[in-house]
């Protein structure tokens, strides 16, 4: 929260008590209720600026989780289509847009084998493959929920300060009606 200071009015006691303003951060010149309104603001607003960044964060990890199980959907397509007799054969099957897919993996980190210069991968790096991508994929997933929930948390927080700085001006503008009303 930014931090609320108070500045003594030289020569302007009444009755003895210092008349006093704040200054938040820079801004002087403020009532009390000014003050922790403009505070809640300021933190309102550190807070969407954090918000922010992890909402790019999620953007990605989801952008990441998306080409990933593209990825694993191509590889899955391959292995089907491998017999299922014979299984301890070294056949292979060929990748669609095999070209994308080993581009796409190494581009997180994987390497897929593939038979050289072509989309055609043996069983054993299949599914080797498969299982890093998989792998890939749930550390991702688990990532990108606990980003979800620190941002869910954040934007909690933010509407928490925005409502305390409404809150705020609502009963600071009831006390000047009602200190008004009672002059009159």
């Amino acid at each position: 929260m930014p931090t609320i200071e108070t500045n003594v009015i030289p020569g302007g006691a009444v009755y003895g008590i210092p008349q006093v303003t704040y200054t938040v951060e820079g801004e002087s010149g403020k009532d009390y209720s000014s003050a922790l309104a403009v505070a809640a603001l300021r933190e309102s607003a550190a807070i969407e600026a954090a918000a922010a960044g992890y909402m790019e964060i999620v953007r990605a990890r989801g952008r990441k989780v998306d080409e990933l199980g593209e990825v694993m959907a191509y590889l899955n397509k391959a292995y089907a289509t491998l017999r299922v007799k014979d299984a301890e054969r070294e056949d292979q099957a060929t990748v669609d847009n095999g070209a994308w897919v080993n581009a796409t993996a190494k581009k997180y980190g994987i390497t897929l084998v593939f038979v050289a210069y072509t989309s055609n991968m043996t069983r054993a790096n299949l599914m080797k493959g498969q299982n890093e991508i998989q792998h890939a994929l749930d550390t991702e997933d688990n990532e990108l929920q606990q980003d979800s929930v620190t941002l869910q948390g954040l934007l909690s927080k933010r509407d928490s300060a925005y409502s305390t700085a409404s809150n705020i001006v609502k009963k600071a503008d009831r006390t000047n009606s009602s200190t008004i009303s009672n002059f009159v």
